[in-house]
This record gives structure tokens, sequence and C-alpha cells, in this order.
């Protein structure tokens, strides 16, 4: 089988989001959720758990399923939403959102 993320290269989607008053940030493939009160804050520890996911992916050798997880449905239904340019819902406040190389890591 074929994946899109291996232990040497991929990509990530991340979406940082709005919900009532918290900010979280995903990252779809790695099922990886941070929140905080600020989308800056979110970010930046996005970043952290998806460096220290890796680096423990790496480390241990595991196989790239691990990278290739299936998204929470609302996640999904979400970056769907925002690909196509289709309304969010209210209360849904979106910060930003993309596809982050995992050559950063």
């Amino acid at each position: 089988m074929a994946y899109k993320n291996t232990l040497q290269k991929g990509s990530t989607r991340i979406i940082i989001f709005k919900e009532k008053d918290a900010w979280f940030g995903v990252a779809l493939e790695f099922n990886i959720v941070e929140s905080g009160d600020d989308p800056r804050e979110v970010m930046i520890m996005l970043d952290e758990a998806i460096r220290g996911y890796l680096k423990s992916a790496k480390k241990a050798g595991l196989r790239p399923y691990i990278l290739n997880q299936k998204s929470d449905s609302e996640y999904e239904t979400l970056w769907k939403l925002l690909e196509s340019k289709k309304p969010i819902p209210s209360p849904i406040k979106i910060h930003s959102f993309g596809e982050r190389n995992l050559a950063f890591v």
C-alpha cells in the first residue's frame, strides 16, 4: 500500500480555528489537536506536537500508517468546506488552514 506520508517525507493538513471561546489547531493525518487562548499560541503548540510525534515515530521506526491516520469526520468536513470555499457554520471562525510540509521536522 502506498502512503502519502513516510518517515522521510510527506505533509499534513492543518486547520486553526476558533469555536466558542477557545482556539483549536488540528493536524488531520496525525489526529493531533491542540487548544489555547490565542491562534498563534495554538500554532506553536501544534508545531511542537507534530515535531514530537514525528521524532518519536522515527526513533521507534514505526510503520507509515501511524502518519496516515483517518481524521475525525468533523475535521474532514471542515477541511472540505474550506477547500471548496463554502460558508463555514457558525460559531466557527477560521484563522488559517493549509498543508504543512513535514520536511521542517
